[in-house]
């Protein structure tokens, strides 16, 4: 979670970006944060592509697992 959080955060060009594209928080909370505040993971899921899975596996459940082909 931690390790996806700082992925994130990267992907979006670092704290600054990713909390000028979310609006509403401050860039000094996005580099406080550990794991992506629950109200904010679609968001930041949206313009990361970092699956939600991934960033609140304890919200959002293991990442579904494509089903084999018969």
């Amino acid at each position: 979670m931690e390790n996806s959080c700082e992925i994130a955060k990267e992907k979006a060009g670092g704290p600054a970006a990713l909390a000028k594209a979310l609006g509403g928080v401050s860039s000094q909370a996005v580099s406080q944060w550990k794991k992506v505040p629950a109200e904010r993971v679609l968001d930041v899921e949206r313009l990361t592509g970092v699956s939600r899975h991934e960033l609140r596996p304890d919200v959002f459940g293991a990442a579904p697992q494509p089903e084999a082909a018969e």
